[in-house]
């Protein structure tokens, strides 16, 4: 029997230019596909009424180390060196697969309240074969769209992330491809999460980098993340090395020459930023308008929970005001007049929905409202006092709305959160990651 939700009379903005924007239009569901978008649609189905609401597709978090919900905040005012140290070689190597279920489970759910339905979850927490096992069954119990990307352990800071000889384990990679990722079609899929040349020998970059491609599953590696790693020169190493491709998402990418910009262009390679770490934290500029310049289309990324907030909007305002900043401020300096070619509110919407989708190889299936497309969708309430009046929609979104007006998610047609509330047992999510955090806090200060 088909199943159908009808989203009636909202504010369609669908990220796709075929389809367009609809100032009052509706969007059809039929068995998790989008199967219609159109000004008035007639059909047999459940009625969710828009009116003063806002459509779109769900935002795309391109990198979240989610386990560390755990310990959301533990380092408010952290550098990355301070990173390093207080969370890497502190907390990382306390974690137990029960702690990487409730943070997992609750990090899913925090992304679902905040009109999140793709997250890439960077899960470099991978102390026992356990641990991913624990991390893929929260992410399934969330109902989130989600690449697991597996990492390395982080049981000592100077074994795994200092010209590191260990790689990650190819036989657990192995197992964990066919045990829960036989088909690449299903909401979660599966990636690998490296740490790349400069952090490791390069055997190790190659083997990892060879594993990925023998599995036939994509790469995400932090590069160029502060003036140190910058001067690893990573993906020029990469390059030397015969590994660049277009399955592989670059992180950060804040130091990169020009010459390796363009290598990551020229490969095919895709890039992820996240604006409020790189600039609380001393990443450098986000480099989001860098990207674009080469031809890119760059996606954006929260990163850590524990220095920075885990909700979409708050990195389409840092990315957009750090970038307008940087040109303000550079055009001061040089006595000329402001370029024209900024970043607009629309162009952060865009890349904050439609290129995740892309960066995370998942454009074919979502990251816009296209007819044929899996049904993860978002409704914005555009009658709170901080949205209303609308005069710009994508503005609205984009400038204007926060996580308390994210009033229905869906995914795969699954609706996820229905009038402000989500459908899981927060309660349990929440008492869970609470004992977590107890329990790593009480083994931190039994191991100091």
């Amino acid at each position: 029997m088909t199943h159908r939700i009808l989203l009636r009379a909202g504010h369609v903005l669908s990220m796709d230019p075929a389809v367009g924007d609809l100032p009052r239009g509706d969007v059809l569901i039929e068995d998790g596909w989008i199967a219609a978008v159109d000004r008035e649609i007639g059909a047999d189905a459940e009625v969710l009424d828009m009116t003063g609401r806002i459509v779109i597709p769900g935002f795309v978090d391109s990198h979240r180390h989610t386990w560390e919900a755990s310990i959301r905040n533990v380092a408010p005012d952290a550098t990355l060196d301070d990173y390093f140290v207080d969370i890497l070689d502190t907390f990382a190597p306390l974690y137990t697969p029960e702690d990487v279920y409730a943070a997992n489970l609750a990090g899913a759910l925090e992304c679902l309240n905040a009109g999140i339905t793709t997250l890439v979850d960077w899960s470099h927490i991978n102390n026992t074969p356990e641990h991913p096992d624990a991390a893929i069954r929260a992410l399934t119990e969330s109902g989130i769209r989600a690449q697991y990307a597996y990492g390395s352990a982080n049981t000592s800071l100077a074994d795994y992330w200092f010209e590191s000889k260990i790689a990650i384990p190819g036989d657990d990679v192995r197992r964990i491809r066919t045990e829960y990722f036989s088909s690449d079609a299903g909401l979660l899929t599966l990636a690998l999460a490296t740490r790349g040349p400069g952090f490791c020998v390069n055997d190790v970059v190659t083997s990892e980098w060879a594993l990925a491609r023998e599995l036939d599953i994509p790469i995400t590696v932090h590069v160029a993340m502060g003036r140190l790693a910058g001067r690893f020169g990573m993906v020029k190493q990469l390059h030397d090395l015969g590994l660049l491709g277009p399955d592989t998402t670059y992180i950060h990418c804040c130091y990169l020459s020009d010459e390796e910009w363009r290598l990551v262009a020229d490969s095919g390679g895709t890039v992820s930023i996240a604006p409020q770490v790189e600039t609380q934290m001393g990443h450098g500029w986000p480099p989001v308008m860098k990207a674009i310049e080469h031809g890119l289309r760059p996606s954006l990324s929260i990163d850590v929970v524990t220095t920075v907030p885990g909700d979409m909007f708050t990195q389409i305002r840092a990315a957009f005001g750090a970038e307008r900043a940087r040109v303000n401020a550079a055009s001061w300096q040089a006595d000329v007049p402001v370029p024209d070619t900024m970043l607009t509110a629309r162009q952060m919407l865009e890349i904050a929905t439609r290129n995740g989708a892309h960066v995370a190889g998942l454009e074919d299936r979502t990251g816009s409202l296209t007819p044929g497309k899996r049904a993860d969708v978002v409704a914005i309430d555009a009658t709170a006092l901080n949205v209303a009046p609308v005069h710009d929609a994508a503005a609205a979104v984009a400038l204007s709305a926060d996580v308390s007006n994210v009033e229905t998610v869906i995914v795969d047609g699954v609706v996820r959160k229905r009038d402000g509330r989500l459908t899981a047992d927060v309660a349990r999510a929440r008492r869970l990651v609470e004992e977590s955090r107890d329990r790593l806090l009480a083994a931190k200060e039994a191991r100091a």
